[in-house]
């Protein structure tokens, strides 16, 4: 059953909305309006949002600051591919097996998985770290995306509910017709599955992309850093930090995701609101 609001009631909401939405573009604003003004300008009280006239060059001059940039880049944008790669696969056969086939003990193994989102990653911090340098994998990108092969427990969640509400029809007309359940998963869960699977994706691209601390603790060498890593770098170089240049090297780091974000908003609200529609 629908819930109707009344006209007040939806001016109401879209006002507490319009509030949120400013509240959280005060601090990007503030960023972008810090990044267009000279360094004398960016500590001035009270603070000057409009910038007059507005800097572009810092831009480029961030850009040379940062003397890896394009390969910190490379490297971040490497990391995405690989562990939204993994991430998607891994956590799609994971819930495939708990949402599509029958076996004893499913619900159990289910609850279990879900128990490992309650385990923050500082608890598992040395013992990862032991056990990658025993692998000899400390300085490369392996710890950082391999791990992505192995299904995250929110994903399969995700996932697992948006596959429970497929009906299951259509799995039994292709078994008439002789598929197994990897031709059952791969012609017709995933298909049907997309809007769920570009959440995952998306989720996945903007935590590899955003992550300081797993390079902070695995990568050695300066020209491995990622952008997250590298702004970090770009900060403590300088001696006295350039906030004008360190704003507009954020903004050339975040405005990829918003972008992204911009153009996949109608999958992502798509495969939120059509996920857990079947317990």
């Amino acid at each position: 059953m629908m819930l109707r609001l009344t006209s007040f009631q939806r001016w109401v909401i879209f006002f507490l909305l319009l509030v949120g939405a400013v509240a959280f573009l005060i601090p990007f604003a503030w960023m972008i309006s810090t990044s267009l003004k000279p360094l004398r300008e960016t500590m001035v009280f009270p603070p000057q949002w409009i910038p007059s006239p507005p800097r572009w060059e810092n831009y480029p001059a961030a850009i040379a600051e940062m003397r890896f940039f394009f390969r910190y880049l490379l490297n971040t944008l490497l990391l995405c591919i690989l562990c939204t790669t993994g991430a998607v696969l891994s956590s799609a056969l994971a819930a495939y097996g708990f949402s599509r086939i029958e076996w004893r003990g499913r619900d159990i193994v289910f609850g279990i998985v879900l128990t490992t989102m309650m385990v923050p990653f500082p608890v598992v911090m040395v013992p990862l770290y032991t056990l990658f340098r025993e692998l000899g994998w400390i300085g490369t990108f392996r710890p950082l995306w391999v791990p992505s092969f192995f299904a995250a427990a929110f994903n399969v969640f995700l996932l697992r509910q948006f596959f429970r509400t497929i009906p299951k029809e259509l799995s039994e007309a292709a078994v008439i017709d002789g598929c197994n359940e990897w031709k059952i998963f791969w012609r017709i869960i995933l298909p049907l599955s997309r809007p769920a699977l570009l959440v995952v994706a998306l989720f996945q691209f903007m935590a590899t992309w955003n992550d300081f601390l797993g390079p902070l603790i695995y990568l050695t060498d300066q020209q491995d850093f990622t952008l997250a890593l590298g702004l970090q770098s770009f900060q403590s170089q300088s001696g006295g930090t350039s906030w004008n240049l360190l704003m507009a090297a954020s903004t050339i780091v975040a405005l990829p995701v918003i972008i992204l974000f911009f153009f996949t908003q109608r999958f992502f609200v798509e495969g939120i609101a059509t996920t857990g529609g079947k317990s």
